[in-house]
């Protein structure tokens, strides 16, 4: 029997084959997850119709989540889930370089609702939806608690959003409903490739981290489905890393000699 038979699994942020999203969405529909895909915008539709496609025919919904009534037309046609994949982020190009001082007030207003706020708003108006014992997962980086520069305000952002986790996680705990957040190194994808000198990060976590190695969006899927299914029914309020190991470093190693 597969970890998920059974389950249905909300998926956002699928935006296209490279993303994080569609990497949990493979792994969940892998363990037998009846999936459910949302979009945002004309532009994406298409793309994740044709994801819809490989993954059993997923039901596809709209769902804008600055926007209240999206939500609401979302929780009605949603039916009963098993969970959801919180994978939603956004920063205005210009504040992922230079000096957070000089982030917007519309840049701070804008990162913090869509990518942090967004989790909040999901739960509110999915809890109705939410079975028992169901599990909310939400993407996070380390950029949240360590500096990485240029991740700037994105940070401040994954800051707001772990504790969300924390304080949803207790909110919805006494129906078993678990609420986690995933950190994963950095992958390049169409958002990642927004950060200000993204492209050499890869190769320095790789060198530093213990493991010695990157990883994909297959190893970030394969730790949702732990999440997702009844192997961690008491698991609730944290954040599990998939890094190779490099959020516990504290000092680079030494280049290996010749």
């Amino acid at each position: 029997m597969a970890l998920l038979d059974g389950k249905t699994i909300l998926v956002t942020g699928v935006a296209n084959r490279w993303s994080i999203a569609s990497g949990i969405a493979r792994r969940l529909h892998a363990h037998g997850a009846r999936l459910i895909l949302t979009y945002q915008g004309d532009r994406v539709e298409d793309a994740v119709r044709k994801h819809a496609a490989e993954f059993g025919g997923a039901a596809v919904f709209e769902c804008d989540v600055t926007s209240d009534a999206s939500l609401r037309a979302l929780a009605e046609k949603a039916g009963s889930i098993d969970g959801f994949v919180h994978s939603i982020a956004f920063v205005k190009k210009e504040d992922l370089s230079g000096q957070v001082y000089d982030t917007s007030r519309d840049g701070f207003a804008m990162a913090m609702d869509i990518s942090a706020y967004s989790l909040i708003a999901l739960a509110g108006h999915l809890k109705d939806n939410l079975n028992d014992g169901a599990s909310i997962m939400a993407l996070t980086y380390l950029g949240g608690t360590r500096i990485v520069p240029n991740y700037n305000i994105a940070g401040i952002a994954k800051a707001a959003l772990e504790a969300s986790v924390r304080y949803l996680a207790f909110d919805l705990g006494g129906r078993g409903i678990r609420v986690n957040a995933i950190s994963a190194g950095p992958i390049s994808t169409a958002s990642s490739r927004q950060v200000a000198g993204f492209s050499s990060m890869p190769g320095k976590v790789a060198a530093a981290s213990p493991l010695k190695r990157n990883v994909t969006i297959d190893d970030v899927g394969n730790v949702a489905v732990f999440l997702a299914s009844d192997l961690s029914s008491q698991v609730t309020a944290d954040v599990h890393f998939v890094d190779a190991g490099y959020h516990a470093m504290g000092m680079y190693p030494e280049p290996a000699k010749a």
